[in-house]
Order: C-alpha cells, then sequence, then structure tokens
C-alpha cells in the first residue's frame, strides 16, 4: 500500500497505476479509491491515480472532524500531486470530488489540463441532499453483502433499473467492511457531524464561481438521466456559462453513472484528447 504524509501530520493512501497521460481519480462523499474499479480496464493506457480523502478507506481518520471540508480535501490533492511530482493532471470527480475539482479551479487552476465532472454541477438538488443525509454516518442495516446487494438493488432500482444483482454486490464489496459484527463503513461515521456542523454554521459559498473559472479548461460532465443530485437545468446553466463544455446524459443511470458506460468512456477520452 502506498501513503503520502501531509502537512497536518495525516496518512493519506493512494494509488498510482499505469503510464501516459495522468488521470487523477477523486471519488464520492463517504466513497474510496476503490469506486473506480469499473472504470480501470477501461484506461489502462492511461496513468490512473486515485486518493482515499481523510476519514475515508485506508487514509488516517481525522480526530477534528471539521477538517472533512472541501477546501482541506483539495488541499489534499494539492500536496499529493506535489508528493508525486506532477505539475497538471486531468482530474475526474465523482460528486463530492467534483465539488473539490472546482475549489481546485479557483484556487490552483494552473494544475487542471482537464476536468470531468461526474453526476455533480454547482446545484446540488435538494431531493439528492436530503437522500444523502438519509445515510451518511449511519451503519448499515444489512449484515452480510448477499443481504445488502439486495437491500441496494431494491433502493437503488427506478434509478439503476436495468444493473444487476451482480453489480450491486460488488458495489457494496466496495462500500462497506464485513466484521465479526456485521458490515462496517469503510470511512469515519464523525463525517456526518462535520456536515451538520456546516451546514449549521452559514450560507456555502457560490459554486457558479469556481465553476466558471472552469471556462479556460477542457470540462465535460456525464450525468445520470434519472439522477436527484445534477438537475437538467443546472446542466444546461453550466453550458451556458461554460461555451466549450462537452456533457453526456447516461440513460437508466442515477446518482452515479459508473463510468463504464459507453457514453461516459466517450465523454472521457474526448476530454483526454483536447487536455
Amino acid at each position: 500500500m502506498t501513503f503520502f504524509t501531509t502537512s497536518d501530520d495525516k496518512r493519506i493512501y493512494y494509488t498510482d497505476t499505469g503510464s501516459g497521460i495522468p488521470l487523477l481519480c477523486l471519488a464520492g462523499l463517504t466513497r474510496c479509491s476503490q469506486d473506480f474499479s469499473h472504470l480501470a480496464p477501461h484506461v489502462t493506457d492511461l496513468r490512473m491515480i486515485t486518493m482515499d480523502y481523510r476519514g475515508r478507506g485506508k487514509s488516517d481518520h481525522d480526530p477534528d472532524y471539521m477538517n472533512y471540508n472541501v477546501l482541506r480535501e483539495s488541499h489534499d490533492v494539492i500536496e499529493l500531486l506535489d508528493h508525486l511530482g506532477l505539475d497538471r493532471v486531468v482530474v475526474l470527480g465523482t460528486s463530492r470530488g467534483g465539488l473539490i475539482v472546482m475549489a481546485l479551479a479557483a484556487s490552483h487552476p494552473d494544475r487542471l489540463a482537464g476536468v470531468i465532472l461526474n453526476d455533480v454541477g454547482p446545484v446540488i438538488e435538494p431531493a439528492g441532499i436530503a437522500k444523502i443525509m438519509d445515510y451518511v454516518g449511519k451503519p448499515p442495516m444489512s449484515a452480510t453483502y448477499d443481504d445488502a446487494a439486495l437491500a441496494m438493488q431494491n433502493t437503488m432500482q427506478h434509478q439503476f433499473p436495468d444493473v444487476s444483482l451482480e453489480r450491486w454486490r460488488q458495489q457494496v464489496e466496495i462500500q462497506y467492511e464485513q466484521t465479526d459484527e456485521g458490515l462496517a463503513l469503510r470511512y469515519d461515521p464523525a463525517l456526518r457531524t462535520a456536515l451538520l456542523d456546516q451546514a449549521a454554521a452559514g450560507a456555502t459559498p457560490d459554486l457558479w464561481m469556481f465553476f466558471e473559472v472552469l471556462r479556460d479548461i477542457p470540462t465535460g460532465v456525464i450525468r445520470g438521466a434519472n439522477s436527484d443530485v445534477l438537475g437538467k437545468d443546472t446542466l444546461i446553466e453550466m453550458h451556458k456559462r461554460h461555451p466549450g463544455l462537452i456533457s453526456a446524459e447516461i440513460p437508466d443511470r442515477g446518482h452515479v453513472p459508473f463510468l463504464d458506460e459507453p457514453q461516459s468512456l466517450d465523454l472521457i477520452r474526448k476530454v483526454l484528447d483536447t487536455a
């Protein structure tokens, strides 16, 4: 396993495989590096880099849970790039990862050779926020991977109608850890407290200002056709504010596409070709 140590002494897990154009993949709020396992077989010609944010996956938990925020996590990304000696990368950000990318656009646009946002934009739909807060920080109800896969399929089938039980079984293995007591989260449950306290602390920044910095950077957006996080109107507005933006809508997918869909792979390649 590979780790680097941040400026505030946290061990952060990352992977760095292959060669070619560097593609940094940033996962969702509660996810980890394994979330890109479906994409990995399709980008073997690239240098694929992933990381577990602090408090997620194999990385150190932070005793100060308020450090589970987009700005601190974006700073950790820059420290990883410095650790690897990379001046510029194409960044693929899924959900929370996309918010981190927009923060990077505001603070370090020179480090971004290209950007792919997976089902996320400057506006998060209220229904999506409600769904996230319904599960984040709560232990899984199921005791086994098989039970969890069935539960996830039942919960998600209206957004992902054609996804097999086998795929959901793979997904729950990524998201949960099997223990003697049942399934456990692969992240610090204090992430929920961080989100609640940060929301109570005041208004969030206007992410449109961050997104607009991407106008000079090749940018693509992947949207699940059934997404409850990235709304159609938000995507339309993103095109208005970034004339060079390209996008793809993935049928029979909600939040978030797995990234091995043909439309997702085609958009990723288009951004890589122009970066």
